[in-house]
């Protein structure tokens, strides 16, 4: 049986019953943002985002997030709470006001300086400073204490986010025992070698057996977290039943890969596309030649270095392509408060400025570098003109972009490249495999993308397609959902739990944390 809205939507009212799901990611899924005197509502380019959001339409409830835009404050109420999406409100936004010091040490410091690239293999340095690890506590108890008012003594589930919140699990089991809560870790883990360098290891893996039920997109991303916990924490880890024991509470690891919507990628197709694409490529100027197109934040994980040099040895390779083709590069500014990332956006931007020089003139450039967000709609486009879509993450835990090029196109048409160092690799064998750090064997991939036959491209796209079809978000949220519903215990011993419980208001119990 198919994977639907509809579907999810039974599971939480037949196996949750009587259960608030809060959602709590460090992104929200709307920012309100100012422009002169007007208030615009802008979906953030977040892979996460996207794919959360049809789930929590599906289900209702609250999605907790750090209120970021400018103009946040000035249309959410009191609590921080507004109704999204703005045009058919279906759930409460509940935003978190994090002060630009917290900001500062919580996201850009020890989330992004540390935990990001401890966990990717792409050999940047982790920086560890206590400010910054003081400051992550702060906000994880700052985002538990606006759960437990959202949920103010009702029997809830929890569903946290990624790696911004791994002390915020144990603390919601000190306040609430009661609570289910489950996270998805939508990054890598690395192997008990790496991650033994972090100096607060102990209080991390502590924070995150918090959980009831703790996934990953990868089995071997699953082993490697037990093994971590093996080697690191007094606790009995159990390899048959994937699950780790500690303070007599069991925790459940496995594995779920994340994906997308495919309707709702295919509900952003324009009235008449081949208009929409014409002028779109009038804007770029590119004519009507084929398109590569990469779509990314500009991170270092995600191998855009790589792929532009390919281009250039494409060139080399292959100079009969010269002025045949072009390279698109979609880059959105991410973390540019952080060094390696501001050094990142220099060397892309002087990586294109050579190779154009390089392999240009006057007519044409075979790369066009998008150094700006840019919305689903134009993203839906770039997918639906591209004769390939580049993925060549040097390492990444899923990589929703692979997915959205499939569910986009219909046409079963275009190639995915797609680096082996990412999750959705497991699942598209179909694209065009390739290790990112051999750049002729990604500039060999650009050749036999621009050249492969439409027939095998269609075989190739069908396969695909049916995957993302088949493991849609909605299964995703569903397999995750109907796990945690084993926990749902009856109604009258739920009772009995917050009799027992010491009072507070509106029933909900003072938050004691000894989480130091």
């Amino acid at each position: 049986m198919a994977w639907t809205k509809e579907r999810l939507e039974e599971v939480v009212q037949t196996r949750l019953a009587n259960h608030r799901l809060v959602v709590v990611a460090n992104r929200e899924p709307y920012i309100h943002v100012r422009r002169g005197e007007e208030i615009l509502c802008v979906r953030p380019a977040s892979g996460v985002t996207t794919a959360l959001d049809p789930v929590v339409r599906a289900c209702g409830g609250v999605w907790v997030a750090h209120g970021s835009g400018d103009a946040d404050r000035a249309v959410s109420d009191e609590q921080g709470r507004f109704r999204v999406p703005p045009d058919n409100p279906c759930y409460t936004l509940r935003r978190v006001w994090l002060s630009r010091e917290e900001e500062e040490g919580y996201y850009y410091g020890f989330a992004n300086s540390a935990v990001w690239p401890l966990c990717h293999a792409a050999y940047t340095r982790p920086r560890f400073e206590s400010e910054h690890w003081e400051a992550y506590r702060r906000v994880n108890r700052k985002f538990t204490e606006a759960v437990l008012e959202e949920i103010e003594g009702e029997s809830a589930i929890v569903f946290v986010q990624d790696y911004h919140f791994a002390l915020l699990p144990r603390m919601l089991r000190q306040a609430r025992p009661d609570l289910i809560v489950v996270q998805f870790w939508h990054i890598p883990w690395p192997n008990p070698e790496v991650f033994r360098v972090c100096p607060w290891k102990e209080e991390i893996l502590d924070g995150l057996l918090g959980n009831n039920l703790l996934a990953f997109h990868t089995q071997y991303h699953c082993n490697n977290f037990m093994e971590t916990v093996d080697r690191n924490l007094e606790a009995r880890v159990c390899f048959e039943r994937f699950a780790v024991t500690r303070r007599g509470q069991s925790t459940s690891i496995k594995p779920q890969p994340i994906s997308v919507d495919p309707d709702e990628i295919a509900n952003l197709a324009p009235p008449d596309l081949d208009r929409a694409s014409k002028r779109f490529r009038a804007q770029m100027r590119v004519g009507n030649l084929p398109l590569l197109v990469g779509v990314d934040r500009v991170d270092y994980i995600k191998g855009i270095p790589e792929r532009l040099r390919a281009v250039d040895r494409f060139l080399c390779r292959y100079p009969d392509w010269r002025r045949k083709f072009c390279f698109v590069q979609v880059g959105a500014p991410s973390r540019v408060h952080i060094g390696d990332y501001r050094a990142l956006n220099e060397e892309v931007e002087k990586l294109v400025e050579e190779i154009n020089w390089r392999h240009g003139d006057s007519t044409w450039d075979p790369i066009v570098f998008l150094h700006e967000h840019h919305g689903p709609d134009k993203l839906y486009l770039l997918y639906r003109m591209a004769s390939a879509c580049v993925v060549s993450s040097l390492h990444d835990g899923m990589n929703l972009v692979a997915k959205e090029f499939v569910a986009a196109r219909a046409d079963e048409q275009g190639v995915l490249i797609l680096s082996e160092f990412t999750g959705a690799a497991r699942e598209l064998p179909d694209a065009v495999i390739v290790n990112p750090y051999a750049l002729d064997d990604l500039a060999d991939s650009y050749h036999k993308a621009l050249t492969m036959p439409a027939s095998e491209q269609r075989r190739r796209m069908k396969r695909m397609r049916r995957q993302v079809s088949d493991n849609n978000i909605y299964r995703w949220a569903g397999m995750l959902l109907s796990a945690a519903g084993q926990y749902v215990e009856p109604e009258e011993t739920l009772v009995l739990r917050r009799g027992l419980r010491s009072p507070h208001k509106n029933g909900t119990p003072l938050l004691k944390l000894s989480v130091s």
